[in-house]
């Protein structure tokens, strides 16, 4: 299957109907690319490590997408994926309706849930994103935003026949042509803090299937989450995390040395030892 890219116009993709696993995007997974706060975040997020840099930059009137809004990312990687394992052709402009998302990433279907999705088109659309991930040098920088267009599609007489996305190109090709995509738990989509849905996405990229787990210290995950916490309230937090255990899939263990370093370690639990996320759906951070 190979990218639309030197197409023009874009053909259009029709959404897929039925359920199907959601697969989120491995880069997204592993960097900072979104806000971990409900409320608007003006405030860049600039993150430089060896040859990686990401800086993500938001407007006034919208801020920074959230990582609620990503949620939406997922939903396409998934269709394209979904296509993908069918041998179906796709694009990166893709026909659907607000109902169809809304369903698949486990929200309600009111007019305020319809509301919230408009909005979250607005911020991914306005977000500008400048990378150097999968650039050949490490050098450069890919320059897009989350979404290119969106526009509400209706008939002669009125009727709405959905919605139209179109996704940028970078995107696009890290989940079609190199398929850099991983399944994830289907109730990720009922984690409501932040930092906790920031976390299942790394510890999912990083921990994988390994029995010996995978670790990470305070200070990393503080650089590496994009949070504008101060690090001793985030490390509050990671604590809090560890002690409801809410990460489908996975154990966590706060482990501090001798001089106080402390450690977050993760491992994965097999299915049948699994319980339910303890107050996944209740307890909301505020960042």
């Amino acid at each position: 299957m190979s990218a639309d890219r030197d197409r023009t116009p874009l053909t259009r993709f029709r959404a897929l109907p039925g359920d199907f696993a959601p697969r989120d995007a491995q880069d997204l997974m592993a960097w900072p690319f979104f806000s971990l706060a409900k409320s608007r975040r003006i405030r860049p997020i600039d993150f430089r490590s060896g040859g990686v840099t990401v800086r993500v930059e938001g407007t006034a009137e919208h801020g920074i997408a959230t990582i609620w809004d990503a949620d939406v990312l997922i939903w396409a990687a998934s269709q394209w994926m979904q296509a993908h394992d069918a041998e179906l052709p796709t694009s990166r402009r893709i026909l659907t309706t607000p109902y169809e998302i809304l369903r698949f990433i486990g929200r309600g279907t009111s007019l305020r849930d319809y509301q919230r999705l408009r909005a979250a088109f607005d911020r991914l659309q306005s977000t500008s994103v400048a990378t150097s991930i999968r650039e050949s040098t490490g050098r450069r920088l890919h320059r897009f935003s989350w979404l290119n267009e969106w526009k509400e599609r209706v008939d002669r007489s009125g009727r709405p026949l959905g919605v139209e996305l179109i996704l940028p190109d970078w995107f696009y090709a890290g989940i079609v042509e190199h398929t850099l995509v991983l399944t994830i738990d289907p109730t990720y989509f009922r984690l409501t803090g932040g930092i906790e849905r920031w976390l299942y996405r790394l510890v999912r990229k990083h921990g994988g299937s390994q029995r010996a787990g995978w670790r990470f210290d305070f200070r990393h995950l503080h650089a590496k989450s994009g949070s504008q916490m101060a690090y001793a309230d985030f490390a509050l937090w990671l604590r809090r995390i560890e002690k409801r255990q809410p990460l489908p899939g996975y154990m966590l263990h706060v482990k501090r040395d001798r001089m106080a370093n402390e450690t977050l370690l993760f491992r994965r639990v097999p299915f049948a030892a699994r319980v339910p996320p303890r107050h996944c759906g209740q307890r909301r951070e505020s960042l």
